[in-house]
């Protein structure tokens, strides 16, 4: 999908890492919450709360689930999160990405 209808977007960004991640939060009608977001090049580690698919739109980078090994995800890719960890990223160019927050 990449047009969101009937959605209300909260104005103020998410920003992390001295402004490197940034994002804004979508929340659809049925409750449902994305945030769409750019990650300038770096080194970064995130933590989770719910489950979350990371889907990522433009760019390349490497990720490090729990317990897993490096993994390379580029444009067009996705990946999933368990809930209530961290994961680890390697950013290596402008990444455009979509985060969804699932049950």
């Amino acid at each position: 999908m990449s047009v969101f209808s009937d959605v209300t977007v909260t104005r103020e960004a998410n920003i992390y890492f001295d402004g490197k991640v940034t994002s804004r939060t979508v929340t659809f009608a049925d409750g449902t919450v994305k945030t769409l977001g750019i990650m300038l090049p770096g080194e970064y580690e995130f933590g989770t709360e719910a489950k979350e698919l990371m889907e990522i739109l433009a760019g390349d980078l490497e990720i490090q689930l729990p317990g897993e090994d490096w993994k390379k995800v580029s444009a067009g890719e996705s990946f999933e999160v368990p809930a209530n960890s961290s994961f680890k990223l390697q950013i290596f160019q402008v990444t455009d990405y979509c985060c969804s927050y699932l049950a």
